[in-house]
Order: C-alpha cells, then structure tokens, then sequence
C-alpha cells in the first residue's frame, strides 16, 4: 500500500480545512448563531489583549495572566449586567416590544405624511403617494406583528452571545501547542486568518458603531431638548443606532430614514434637524470607513454592497452584518494563495 507523501498530506490537509471552514460558517449562518460566532471572537480578542496588560499589573506568574484575563472577560458582563439591570431591566428585556410599538408609530407617521407636511409640500405629493405609503405602513405593521413573538429568541439569543464570549476567552486562555499536525496546523491557520479578519473589521465598525451612538446620544438627548423638542423612543432609536451602525452603508441609511420619520411626527423642522445631523456624521463616518476598512481590506463599496445584498437575500438581515466580515476573510485566504 502507498503511503502518501508529506506533500500530498500537506495539500489534503489544507483542502480539507478550507471544506470544514466553509461548512462551518454555513452551519453557523443557517442555524442562526452569527451572535455567537462574533462573541467568541470578541471574547478570544479580549482576554489576548488583557492578558499581557494584566501580567504587568499583577506580576502574576507566567501562564497565570491568560488564565485571569479569562475570567475577567468571562465575568465582566455578569458584573455590568447585575449592576444596570435594575435601571435598563426596559430597554433589554422588553426590547422586542419597544420596537413593535416604534414600527406601529413610523406606520402611523408615514399614513399621516400629508398632514405632518407644510400645507405647499403635502398639497404637491402625487396622487399615486397614497398607494406608496400604505405599502409602506402596511410593511412596516406586518415586521411589528412578527416582533411580537421574538421576545424568548431575543433571550435567547443574548444567551447564546455570552456562551460565546465564554468559549472564546476560554481558548485564549488555553496554552499554545506545538507540532500540530497537518490538518489541525492548516485549521490553526484558517482560524488565525479569520479572526485577524474579525479585528480588522468588526473592531473598527463597532468603534465607529460606538463613536456614531455617541453624538447621536447628544443630539437626541442634549441638543433636541435644549431647543424645546424631544424625539419619542429616544432610548430604543439609540440602541438601533449602535446595532444597525455595526452594518456598514446600509446601517447608515437605515437609522436616517428611522430618526428622520421619528423627528418628522415631531415637525418637519425636527425631521429636517436630524436628517442635515445625521448626514454630517455619516460623512465623517464614511471617512473613517474608507480609511480603517477599505485600507485594510481593499475592499470597493461595490463590493461590499454586492455581498451584502447577496448574503441579506439569502441569510436575511443577519446576511448583512455577516457579509463584510466573511467576504473580507475569504479575499484575504484567496490573497494568501495569489488568486487576486
């Protein structure tokens, strides 16, 4: 019998890994655990770059600091939870309801748009108006009654993130190994590729996601009542800022379109307010954007746009904070073997 040669093995090995990776993130997609995905990620990234910090802080013996950066980032959120749950118990646990009742309210605002509008805009719209905007209410009424069931998958899809964050700083903490062999050497590889990906990307579009929130956090907060106006839903509008945020271009126009209505059953001179606010940062946003991203990944708007509308198509709206992240990391292993 023949035995195969190192070569042959190492090429089988390296095939083999890009199968099981590939699977791997279907079976992830279709089964709906990309939040879980991303916390491990997340928690392996963390407890990496704590490790060291606290080496230096704590003296700690060597291969004690992965071990207590572990369980800090393991216990961290369980600590933040039971300190702020009592004052945002609303905003997480009833957050599916909060946004039925902001979808009922933008259906309500876009039926009414004749009427929010000066009396020489409304009187403009065309005939055909009315039509459109009860598609869109209609729509908008039809995602409101869905959410009204989301309530247990939104618990337990926030379980499923912390059970990821915990397998994540978990393996940081586990030693390096040595000798792989050649199908877990290529995995380690794969792996490594992807979450050197995931920093790449989704570190940057949650500092940008964060920075967005932020000013928003201002104006809808700060600057809106100082003028003597004040947007409804202001706590559930700035948790979808920071979500929809973590998707690049299209998160940005969804949160346009949202604070605008919002700001528009207000008085159009509120709707205009956030929309000039929301452009003015979206441009600095886009910048930044160009500059972290698309440098880093020599990734094209019309690529990014592309796979999103893709993956949104076949996946769903999770399709779409997925696909910067995969697109980028398979051009970055299609990069390591000279394809493109």
């Amino acid at each position: 019998m023949n035995t195969l040669s190192a070569t042959q093995r190492q090429r089988i090995a390296e095939v083999a890994s890009y199968v099981m990776m590939v699977g791997a993130l279907l079976l992830i997609m279709w089964q709906g655990l990309l939040p879980g995905l991303l916390c491990v990620c997340l928690g392996f990234l963390s407890a990496r770059w704590l490790s060291p910090q606290l080496a230096v802080l704590t003296r700690a013996p060597d291969g004690h600091a992965p071990r207590l950066a572990a369980a800090v980032v393991a216990l961290l959120p369980v600590l933040l939870l039971a300190f702020a749950l009592p004052r945002t118990r609303g905003l997480i646990l009833d957050a599916p309801g909060q946004y039925r009742e902001l979808l009922g309210f933008l259906a309500r605002t876009v039926l009414e748009l004749r009427e929010k509008l000066p009396p020489e805009l409304g009187f403009q719209l065309p005939d055909g108006a009315a039509e459109i905007q009860h598609v869109i209410a209609a729509y908008l009424a039809s995602k409101a009654g869905a959410l009204a069931t989301a309530g247990r998958a939104w618990l337990v899809g926030l379980l499923f993130a912390y059970v990821g964050l915990l397998i994540g700083a978990l393996a940081a903490a586990r030693p390096s190994a040595f000798d792989l062999k050649p199908l877990a050497a290529q995995l380690h590889l794969r792996l490594s590729r992807f979450g050197e990906t995931f920093r790449q990307i989704v570190v940057a579009q949650f500092w940008i996601a964060l920075f967005n929130t932020c000013l928003t956090a201002i104006f809808l907060l700060v600057l809106l009542p100082l003028s003597g106006n004040k947007l409804p839903y202001s706590m559930a509008l700035l948790l979808l800022t920071f979500v929809a945020g973590l998707v690049p271009i299209v998160g940005n126009l969804l949160c346009n379109a949202v604070l605008t209505l919002v700001g528009l059953s207000v008085s159009p001179s509120v709707a205009a307010a956030c929309l000039v606010f929301l452009v003015t940062i979206h441009k600095a946003e886009y910048f930044i954007n160009a500059k972290v991203i698309g440098h880093r990944t020599h990734m094209g708007v019309w690529e990014l746009l592309t796979v999103m509308f893709v993956m949104e198509a076949v996946f769903g709206p999770p399709g779409l904070v997925a696909a910067p992240l995969f697109y980028a990391y398979f051009k970055k292993e299609l990069q390591a073997t000279d394809w493109v």
